[in-house]
């Protein structure tokens, strides 16, 4: 009778302990960045010039067409979430300043 209450407690156990195996996927959203392509980034440079080397926004600013913001946010199965930005301001045409959490080149407003 004890056997049986032993073996019964190992199943139980050996149960429970595989939900703590359950897979959680890797979730990215947004745009992708990285920071051989923010040193591409020079002042002057047109909206096709950015879009070339960065991809289309993730989004424009509806009050203000001239700020594009480019989010990326990772959430893994497991461990700390992820979250880089980039935000670009243009004057007309052309990329005047770029700010977020990508150090800008050293030749950022050197021209093209």
């Amino acid at each position: 009778m004890r056997m049986k209450h032993l073996i019964a407690a190992a199943l139980t156990a050996l149960t429970l302990s595989g939900c703590s195996l359950v897979y959680r996927i890797d979730i990215p959203q947004g745009n992708y960045v990285e920071q051989k392509q923010v040193d591409k980034l020079r002042q002057g440079m047109t909206h096709e010039q950015v879009v070339y080397v960065l991809g289309s926004p993730m989004l424009r600013d509806g009050f203000d067409p001239n700020t594009w913001y480019y989010l990326y946010e990772f959430t893994p199965g497991r461990g700390d979430k992820e979250r880089k930005e980039l935000t670009l301001n243009f004057v007309g045409d052309r990329l005047s300043t770029a700010t977020g959490d990508f150090p800008l080149p050293a030749a950022f407003t050197t021209p093209l």
